[in-house]
Parts: structure tokens; C-alpha cells; sequence
């Protein structure tokens, strides 16, 4: 089954426009923590359904309450959202799962390990020292993730 997935991390209550722009005909949208308002995710549903987890920062109000891992599948394959990578605590590839989503360490990476994809779309919120802004989309398709980050601020532009 084809489909789109638009994953973001770590906006900090910052919701850029380029990320809707970005997320433009996503049918899925995976958050891996470190919302920061709950109103981000009330935007992104606009969008589309969204998966979101709890980070480090999410300690009140209605992004507390979100749980600290979630295994979605989405496209016939299995997501499991963490929102640091070093809280892993299970083997993916004995669970079965296809996409590791993780976020924290604001650093933007995609690569697979026995056959499980592991991604973190990097930043989207304010730009912290001289690391992206970034998020990823990823396409499924043929029993298959590929993802793609996605730059949203040129490295010239001023922080936030």
C-alpha cells in the first residue's frame, strides 16, 4: 500500500509555516517529542491524522499526557516513535518493526540497520547553534519506506 508520511521532531512550541508547506498532501503526520504546545498538533491534524509522543521538554499540560513511545502502522508497516534513541528498549528487527523514529539530539540522520529504517527528521522548531531545520517525508511504497529530509530554513538565515 502507497503512502505518504510527513515525521517531525523537537518544534519547541514553534511551528514554522515551511513545515505545513512541507507537509502538503502527507496522509499521516509522526511527532517525536518536544512538542511543546499542544496547538501544533491541532494545527498538523488539519493536515492530516497525527501520531505524537511526549519529550524531555513535554512535562505540562496536554503534551504531557501523550505517552513516551507509540508503535503505529501505517502503509502495512510498522512505526515505533522514541524520542531519544538511547530509551530504545526493544530490538526492532525481533519486533517486527520497519521505521525507528526517534528525535533529541536535533541532528537529522537516516540510516538502516538489519533491515529497520531509523529516523530522525532533526529539527523543526528554532534552529539551535548551527544544526538544520529540518523535517522528513517518507514514502511507502511496495512494502518499503524511503525517507527524505527536508531543509525548511536556508543555513543563512538568522536564528530563532
Amino acid at each position: 500500500m502507497a503512502m505518504t508520511i510527513g515525521v517531525l521532531a523537537d518544534t519547541h512550541g514553534l511551528l514554522r509555516p515551511e513545515v505545513l508547506g512541507a507537509f502538503y498532501g502527507v496522509e499521516h503526520i509522526l511527532h517525536a517529542g518536544d512538542i511543546g504546545d499542544a496547538e501544533i498538533l491541532n494545527v498538523l491534524r488539519t493536515i492530516a491524522p497525527v501520531t505524537a509522543i511526549r519529550g524531555n521538554i513535554d512535562q505540562a499540560g496536554a503534551c504531557a499526557k501523550l505517552p513516551p513511545t507509540e508503535a503505529v502502522e501505517l502503509g502495512g508497516l510498522l512505526f515505533y516513535l522514541v524520542h531519544s534513541i538511547r530509551d530504545l528498549d526493544l530490538k526492532p528487527d525481533a519486533a517486527k518493526i520497519s521505521v525507528v523514529v526517534s528525535g533529541h539530539s536535533h541532528k537529522p540522520s537516516v540510516h538502516t540497520e538489519k533491515h529497520v529504517l531509523y529516523l530522525n527528521p532533526g529539527s523543526a522548531g528554532p534552529r539551535r547553534f548551527r544544526l538544520p531545520v529540518t523535517v522528513a517525508i517518507v514514502e511507502i511504497s511496495d512494502a518499503k519506506a524511503v525517507a527524505n529530509l527536508v531543509d525548511l530554513v536556508s543555513p543563512e538565515a538568522p536564528t530563532i
